[in-house]
């Protein structure tokens, strides 16, 4: 089992990258036990990042004047419960009150080169319920939810349009450290641009290709293989609803 730990001083690396927001909701923050999530949520802080993903957690952050709202779910203890339905609804809806924009974070799906697809049911990786990402995508979305942010499977998957509002189901690794194979899919990745309107509406979006080189670095991959694994994805998953890709990465509604 992989157990992950990097020193906690890395964070002003995030932070000098331009990160703000970072989502602990996921099947490695708890690796070190209490302690190693204490460690890194104070790491963060001390570099000015605001993080999310903890029980009954909600984030709101300013941006250019503007109330944001974070919150993110995993199917684990430690993290608000993707697996509990009613208690997530409650949250987002929550969130909401608090923002006019709330992004919603889901740690969701199977594992590996063979889960790029959105089932629609139930997935599992090694025996553990990792949800239903479509159903509680778009419960978040009805709950009050304006861009919903997959991650988990570590391999890109499609978006969607609902409800006016973007559903990305998982947007790949967005880099590695020696840890995991970067061949095929499972090196193509991605980084998404979205603008919204001031009621959370999606407005544009753009998917910057990228591709995971040698130890993990992610790289801009002018092939652009990323957009095009997403586009057709969504085309093959989501019908109607599943976005359309340019040939420039433009996303374009249904």
């Amino acid at each position: 089992c992989y157990a992950f730990r990097t020193p906690p001083d890395y964070a002003r690396y995030l932070a000098a990258a331009g990160f703000t927001v970072m989502n602990n909701a996921n099947n490695h923050s708890y690796d070190f036990g209490q302690a190693g999530l204490e460690q890194t949520i104070e790491a963060l802080h001390k570099t000015g990042i605001a993080q999310d993903g903890l029980p009954h957690k909600v984030t709101v952050v300013k941006a250019r004047g503007e109330r944001i709202a974070f919150v993110g779910f995993a199917p684990y203890a430690q993290t608000a419960s993707l697996l509990d339905l009613g208690a997530a609804r409650r949250l987002i809806r929550y969130a909401a009150r608090r923002s006019p924009i709330v992004v919603v974070a889901i740690h969701a799906g199977a594992e590996g080169s063979d889960a790029q697809h959105v089932t629609g049911s139930e997935e599992y990786y090694l025996g553990e319920d990792r949800g239903n990402p479509e159903a509680f995508a778009k419960m978040a979305v009805r709950a009050g939810a304006d861009l919903v942010l997959g991650s988990g499977p570590h391999v890109l998957r499609g978006m969607e349009i609902y409800h006016h509002r973007l559903i990305a189901y998982s947007l790949g690794n967005f880099s590695g450290f020696h840890n995991f194979d970067v061949e095929g899919v499972l090196g193509a990745s991605a980084v998404l641009h979205v603008a919204l309107g001031r009621d959370g509406e999606f407005r544009s979006g753009r998917i910057a290709s990228v591709r995971l080189v040698e130890a993990g670095q992610p790289v801009p991959d002018p092939s652009g293989e990323g957009a095009r694994l997403i586009g057709d994805l969504s085309s093959e998953d989501l019908g109607s609803s599943g976005v359309r890709v340019g040939a420039d990465g433009r996303i374009l509604e249904p």
